[in-house]
């Protein structure tokens, strides 16, 4: 049976919320350089290049290793349902705001399955993880990894396993994060956090300047929804002033 104090919120971590922040302005980052190139003002072909393709992932298998971080924190002495599931219903909720979005802004190209809806599946996927060993949840992690290079099957071509990522043919969204195998860093955090019992660990309250420099990563979600709306925005603001 669970004590009182477990089921209290845990305290803030600093360094979760900086690291948190610093995914935020990556995301930014790729994404102006994204609509740089969509509105023509450098090359088409610029996010096509390596660094571009794996900056990308980076911030995507950083948003899901702290989602898995922040899971063992928030939930790994108790499980504290009502808490789970307001969040979890966030998420959910902003990946059905982004499929919906899509379907009318992004002709052709849906997103089905991207870094919103892996993170509400990782996170039901992490309730189970966060009762095993850490070493048996961080080679699930691997093996989950591992299954990114191995075969693929047409009789997960049909868009509804679009979430599996076994499908021979790759389905065509600007935002794809399916479950193989991007469940692996989700878990690797799950587990790194548990090896190291980081629920543990005392939050410190941050300075003012501490507090402001992780604002973005205290409201990563809102930034997200908002953030490309606003570029595209001020992007088609240029370029009726540049007119």
């Amino acid at each position: 049976m669970s004590s009182a104090p477990a089921l209290l919120p845990p305290a803030r971590l600093l360094g979760l919320d900086i690291a948190r922040t610093l995914a935020v302005v990556c995301m930014v980052i790729f994404h102006f350089t994204f609509d740089l190139a969509l509105f023509g003002h450098i090359d088409p072909g610029t996010m096509s290049q390596p660094f571009w393709y794996y900056f990308a992932r980076m911030i995507a298998g950083s948003f899901l290793f702290l989602s898995g971080i922040s899971l063992w924190l928030a939930h790994g002495r108790a499980i504290r349902w009502p808490a789970f599931w307001r969040r979890w219903a966030m998420i959910a909720g902003a990946a059905a705001l982004v499929t919906t979005a899509s379907i009318w802004l992004v002709p052709g190209g849906p997103i089905w399955f991207g870094i919103l809806h892996a993170m509400a599946a990782t996170a039901l996927i992490g309730l189970v993880a966060l009762r095993l060993p850490w070493p048996v949840t961080l080679a699930l992690a691997a093996v989950i990894f591992a299954a990114a290079w191995g075969p693929r099957f047409p009789a997960f071509d049909p868009i509804w396993l679009v979430w599996t990522g076994l499908a021979e043919t790759r389905p065509m969204m600007g935002d794809y994060v399916p479950l193989i195998p991007w469940a692996a860093p989700a878990l690797a955090g799950i587990a790194t956090a548990k090896a190291l019992r980081l629920d543990h660990w005392r939050g410190t309250a941050p300075s003012r300047l501490a507090h402001t420099l992780t604002f973005p990563g205290r409201h990563s979600l809102i930034i997200y929804l908002v953030h490309q709306p606003i570029l595209f925005g001020l992007f088609n603001l240029y370029a009726r002033i540049a007119a």
